[in-house]
């Protein structure tokens, strides 16, 4: 059935709540024989793990994919703090390494009840929060290019990985341009060339300049797990660069139709009108 969601997006426990009941509505359809979420990587046909499937944050509950073994334990990344979809920097024992300007703006986007994060706005997000969105996303990997879709806010991003370098001087884009590279059997993915310097990268307001790159590793160590280390650097909003992780699980989904159409943040709680 073709559905089209009006979403207050801005309100972040009405996403979360109404999560799974999205995922619930596309019928199960029969992927294959079951392979217990401890099973061996899938590969592509020139032998590169494949990253291809729907995945959801582990912090979710959900079942594991094509088999009843329970989801394994991720690969242990020592000394990287996991990402959290309302403050990147939570692992970190003293909050990320802001620059002065970038903390004062912080504050102010965490006193106005973050009213302005452009999950709020139908907009556009950032890279940390379409990855640790309690959403879906749906990663599709060709030889020349990975392509991944964001169930929330219709999100689309683009990786070429067919040995083109980063443009030198391009038009400012919301996510950025990137390209990819396999080390093994890690891809690793540089991101630059982003839209201004008001993205938000989680709920409470944490910036990303034009002046950021950011590197991401993704590795599938397993069937049922999918690693991504971000790393940002971005000397005009951090004293330095920084490095978190995120976590996902496949699950035997589609994505559904996402359609954000709430312009008015002023359902945030305790907004003043």
């Amino acid at each position: 059935m073709h559905r089209r969601l009006k979403a207050a997006a801005g309100s972040i426990g009405i996403i979360v709540a109404t999560t799974a009941l999205l995922s619930a509505q596309w019928p199960q359809y029969p992927a294959g024989p079951p392979v217990p979420a401890t099973g061996p990587t899938p590969r592509t046909a020139d032998g590169k793990p494949d990253l291809s499937g729907v995945w959801r944050n582990v912090r979710n509950p959900v079942a594991p994919a094509r088999g009843a073994a329970p989801a394994p334990p991720l690969v242990s990344l020592d000394q990287v703090p996991e990402a959290t979809f309302g403050n990147v920097g939570s692992g970190f024992k003293d909050g990320l390494p802001l620059q002065p300007w970038a903390a004062e703006l912080v504050k102010k986007r965490m006193a106005d009840n973050s009213k302005d994060n452009p999950d709020a706005n139908c907009l556009p997000m950032g890279f940390m929060q379409f990855h640790d969105h309690p959403q879906l996303r749906k990663i599709i990997q060709t030889p020349k290019v990975v392509v991944i879709m964001y169930e929330a806010n219709y999100g689309l991003r683009q990786i070429f990985t067919d040995g083109r370098p980063l443009p030198k001087d391009p038009d400012p884009w919301w996510y950025g341009y990137s390209v990819g590279r396999w080390e093994g059997d890690t891809l690793v993915v540089q991101t630059t060339g982003f839209a201004d310097d008001t993205i938000w990268l989680d709920v409470r307001g944490d910036p990303l300049t034009s002046a950021a790159k950011v590197t991401e590793r993704f590795r599938r160590p397993n069937y049922g797990s999918l690693e991504i280390e971000v790393t940002v650097d971005d000397t005009k909003a951090y004293t330095r660069p920084w490095t978190v992780l995120v976590k996902q699980r496949p699950v035997e989904t589609e994505l559904n139709e996402f359609i954000c159409e709430e312009k008015d943040a002023s359902h945030y709680v305790g907004v003043k009108k």
